[in-house]
């Protein structure tokens, strides 16, 4: 062995002694400010979608076509997405220029900031079409808020992890994700339960945003008790940073962005279509909003502790070949996901909607944020890993409930949202074959 070689993997053994010598304390502290700021995050985020799917179209884009109410309502959705590698690349830049824990302030004081102001917006009924232009602006502020927040979140997480559960703590912010969505679908849920029809749409719809307030400064003071991440640490004391992160990750490692784009199709595309287009999909079947959004909400609990077990297991396993499975399964169970569904029995909606997105989406979904991590260097990672997500839930994320909604038209032809999952399924499994697996090697 050159001398070279064992310098550097003395160096890398000292990096990794270092991490593993974080008292739990720490470790704790750093995983509560990654997943709450996350949920927090993804609460706000998520709230619109579930809004878009279900009264949006009434309120801000009305029509006297309501399958027209329901696409303009999810194209809104969808622009956020658009913006979101823009958001990823203005904050990434500053996580790893600046520092993890600065940038996840940023964000999630904006993703607060825009959350509230559309529970103050007035409707169509009051100022026309300025109603849909404002709380689209407020949407695509969203997008540039959370554009920044998935990879500042997921490297709080991953670089305070010991080596051999990095898989495990990769998956808790993943999981912020879940508790946003099953928390806005709660309260809108109960709400839903609590007012009439009438108080619903009049002002009962504004509570959940104005909550969000609350929520935000709840995880802005506990990630303030969270100091930066030893990696970023360990950048800073050695004066690494990259001047411009972005051109050095196309200059050295745009094969892994291209793999990172490739790898987030098939989560991004199911969790929407779970998520979000399943929503209105059984409301215009004939179940009611109620039923619709119960059957997310119970699959995104169940999914919560079936990710954790999953990152748990890729850490004996190894990610690629869960995240392989993953996706073959997605392809094989979404067709008869969607002929359950068109049973027209609760129960059954559930069921299914609890197989699909609590335990097949998870596989997949648990991995995701550790699985990129792994593949950039610490000195551009925040930005490797924001690039690849990002771009991929732009491409294929944002649009899948408006794509889903045009393939199934007024005709519920639903077995062509099985050729668009195929797609996404096959982009995925290529990008993730030829990926490296780094499941229990020194991150940096």
């Amino acid at each position: 062995m050159s001398s070279d070689t064992t310098a550097s993997a003395t160096q890398s053994s000292r990096d990794d002694h270092d991490v593993e010598l974080i008292d739990k304390g720490t470790r704790m502290r750093a995983l509560m400010g990654s997943a709450v700021g996350s949920a927090v995050e993804w609460y706000g985020y998520f709230l619109y979608g579930t809004m878009a799917s279900a009264i949006f179209g009434h309120l801000f884009f009305p029509s006297d076509d309501k399958f027209m109410e329901t696409v303009l309502a999810l194209a809104s959705f969808s622009l956020a997405f658009l913006v979101r590698p823009i958001g990823g690349i203005f904050f990434s830049h500053i996580g790893d220029r600046i520092g993890r824990k600065k940038t996840l302030v940023m964000t999630l004081s904006l993703m607060g900031v825009s959350t509230a102001a559309m529970g103050l917006l007035p409707t169509h009924a009051q100022i026309g079409v300025w109603a849909g232009v404002l709380l689209t602006l407020l949407r695509l502020i969203q997008g540039l808020a959370l554009g920044g927040e998935w990879g500042g979140g997921v490297l709080l997480a991953v670089e305070y992890s010991p080596r051999s559960k990095r898989g495990f703590y990769g998956a808790v912010p993943q999981t912020g994700a879940l508790f946003g969505l099953a928390l806005g679908n709660l309260t809108v849920t109960g709400l839903d339960a609590l007012l009439s029809e009438e108080q619903f749409l009049s002002w009962g719809w504004r509570i959940p945003f104005l909550l969000s307030a609350l929520l935000v400064l709840l995880g802005l003071w506990i990630r303030n008790k969270v100091d930066e991440t030893p990696a970023f640490r360990k950048i800073k004391a050695e004066r690494k940073e990259v001047k411009v992160p972005i051109v050095e990750i196309f200059k050295t490692q745009w094969p892994s962005v291209l793999k990172a784009i490739g790898a987030k199709f098939i989560e991004t595309s199911t969790f929407f279509i779970f998520a979000t287009f399943v929503v209105s999909y059984a409301i215009k079947l004939g179940y009611t909003r109620s039923e619709a959004l119960t059957a997310v909400l119970v699959a995104a609990v169940i999914a919560i502790p079936c990710m954790l077990a999953i990152g748990a297991l890729s850490d004996r396993v190894g990610r690629k070949t869960l995240y392989l499975i993953g996706t073959v399964l997605a392809v094989i169970y979404i067709v008869p996901y969607f002929w359950l569904v068109n049973l027209m029995n609760v129960p059954i909606l559930v069921l299914s909607t609890v197989v699909g997105f609590g335990a097949i989406w998870s596989v997949y979904g648990a991995l995701m944020g550790t699985f990129l991590a792994e593949s950039f260097t610490a000195d551009v990672r925040y930005t490797g890993i924001s690039l690849g997500y990002q771009v991929g839930a732009a491409l294929v994320g944002g649009t899948a409930p408006l794509i889903a909604t045009a393939l199934v038209g007024t005709t519920n032809n639903y077995p062509l949202i099985g050729i668009f999952i195929g797609f996404c399924a096959v982009v995925s499994f290529i990008s993730v074959w030829f990926t490296r697996d780094r499941s229990g090697q020194v991150l940096d």
